[in-house]
């Protein structure tokens, strides 16, 4: 758990940085990944995460084990993974079916909004693991 929560703090301090510099493309990219890290260390305080990108369906599996509180997170947590989870591709690969590079993709918006994303699902994490260590 600890070490996926290491992960998403990383990675959204990757997407501070890239933000800063411009570079939204690496700003997008490190915000899905901070999400996809935060909810698979939510995943990890019951079980091993899969390797997948997209780890909605199951933190929402084991959202459903969990105490009212602790499940409207870790909801609102695979909401937020789920929405973010197709930018790693895009991220990676950009759209070649319209010809366009992952630089092409992203603007100033779309990153900021990308990283307010992230930084939820990031505080999210924060939160439950807090909760689940008392």
């Amino acid at each position: 758990m600890e070490y996926c929560a290491q992960l998403a703090r990383e990675y959204l301090e990757d997407a501070e940085s890239s933000l800063r510099e411009g570079n939204f493309r690496g700003c997008v990219q490190s915000s899905q990944l901070a999400t996809e890290n935060a909810a698979k260390a939510v995943i990890a305080m019951g079980r091993a995460p899969s390797w997948g990108h997209d780890p909605s369906t199951e933190l929402l599996e084991v959202a459903r084990e969990l105490v009212a509180q602790h499940r409207a997170k870790a909801t609102r947590l695979a909401e937020l993974s789920s929405q973010l989870a197709p930018e790693h591709g895009r991220a990676t690969y950009g759209e070649p079916e319209r010809f366009m590079t992952p630089r092409m993709l992203y603007d100033h918006g779309a990153a900021e909004k990308a990283i307010a994303l992230a930084r939820e699902a990031v505080e999210i994490m924060n939160q439950m693991i807090k909760l689940g260590d008392e």
